[in-house]
């Protein structure tokens, strides 16, 4: 059990202010997360024995929370493995496995919530009032296995691979 697990546990009303989720609604995803997620574990082929491999280092709530942690702070993932004692490779491999099951159990974000392409013009019409300033900036990150997504975090101004961050602040 991780150090914001236990401290959630003792105080639930800071669940709220750490992981941007109220603790009974933490509790009723991590189940839902937990079904879905032996789901789809159970429908995966694997050349392995069932109950083979490696236990993972994590409960399933913490490997949870430090999803949320993830997505609520932006900390890094080397951040995140020395808060929950494992390594940046691994925090990495835990948040791309959730963020798929999460995704589908959190509300998603505004601009998927436009239906058609009308609510999304008057939206952008909206936002042609307010003066907007706009930043960003490159963070170093895990050389990524995936050909495709390697080609996409490549930067040639850093000679490395980077999460591109963009920041925006609106005044209007």
């Amino acid at each position: 059990m991780s150090l914001l697990s236990k401290h959630i546990e003792k105080n639930p009303k800071d669940a709220k202010r750490l992981l941007g989720i109220d603790y009974e609604s933490l509790q009723q995803l991590i189940k839902k997360s937990e079904a879905e997620s032996k789901k789809s574990r159970a429908e995966k082929i694997t050349l392995i024995a069932k109950g083979g491999g490696r236990k993972p280092s994590l409960s399933n709530q913490d490997q949870i929370l430090l999803t949320l942690s993830y997505l609520r702070h932006h900390s890094t993932f080397q951040y995140l493995g020395l808060n929950f004692g494992i390594s940046e490779s691994s925090a990495h491999s835990i948040f791309h496995y959730w963020i798929k099951i999460l995704s589908s159990l959190l509300p998603p974000s505004l601009l998927e919530e436009f239906k058609n392409a009308d609510e999304y013009k008057e939206f952008l019409d909206d936002l042609s009032e307010i003066e907007l300033i706009v930043d960003s900036s490159e963070q170093s990150r895990q050389r990524p296995t995936d050909n495709e997504e390697r080609k996409k975090s490549y930067s040639g101004y850093k000679h490395n691979h980077t999460a591109k961050n963009f920041y925006s602040s609106a005044k209007g």
